[in-house]
């Protein structure tokens, strides 16, 4: 039985080149960054957890919610086979007991905050927006799209940040995995973004250079049903 089922949908990925010398302390032991293009990536998303069942189970109040992280990307190889997987910086979401078992169980870093998102669509445009609170202000990304699903091409930049369906954690000297199942996601082709996020409150004074740092991209994918599978330690 998985771990988790669930929906994941309407995600929004900003997306920032960063020097891969800010993400090596974070590097679990046993991957590499993995680089698109010879570029290093590191993403801030934001999306909506629907229909959530842990160990097939729905928890009262735990079904719905809000989820915004900031990760980047590395890869491990395992008899001869590439993995490419993401790390996770923290993530954040509105619920204790979500926090409690992400963080006791997968080692993850998740941190429990008020959050809010707005969704709205007409027959041309789709509006998608992500907040969370941090020492009083309320950080916010929201994009604005065509409304019409896009195929995604081969071998581009949305297929990097978004096809990696391994996870990785850092606990210690030891190194966690899971795997992560989805089909192929879909986007909607952006047209407006609007970031107002304090990274030095959110994610604490090695990640303040993303104040100042405009997104190399940003992206609008659908999403779908998901699934994540037990973890193991490497």
């Amino acid at each position: 039985m998985s771990f988790l089922k669930a929906e994941w949908r309407k995600l929004v990925m900003i997306n920032y080149e960063v020097n891969p010398e800010k993400l090596k302390p974070y590097l679990p032991e046993g991957t590499e960054l993995d680089y698109y293009n010879d570029t290093c990536y590191i993403s801030l998303v934001g999306f909506m957890f629907l229909n959530t069942k842990l160990l097939g189970c729905k928890i009262p109040f735990h079904v719905n919610f809000e989820e915004v992280n900031l990760r980047f990307y590395v890869k491990r190889t395992e008899d001869n086979k590439t993995k490419r997987g993401v790390v996770f910086i923290k993530e954040i979401v509105p619920k204790p007991a979500i926090t409690f078992v992400a963080n006791t169980i997968y080692k993850e870093n998740y941190q429990t905050l008020k959050m809010q998102h707005e969704w709205s669509s007409d027959e041309h445009t789709i509006e998608v927006a992500y907040q969370w609170k941090t020492e009083g202000f309320w950080n916010s990304i929201k994009v604005t799209a065509h409304n019409t699903l896009k195929a995604i091409e081969p071998n581009s930049e949305i297929e990097f940040i978004a096809e990696h369906y391994w996870g990785y954690a850092k606990n210690k000297i030891q190194t966690t995995e899971y795997e992560v199942k989805h089909e192929t996601w879909k986007y909607y082709p952006i047209t407006n973004v609007d970031i107002q996020v304090d990274f030095q409150k959110t994610y604490g004074a090695d990640f303040i250079f993303l104040n100042k740092l405009k997104p190399s991209s940003v992206f609008l994918l659908e999403g779908s049903e998901i699934t994540v599978e037990n973890k193991k330690t490497l």
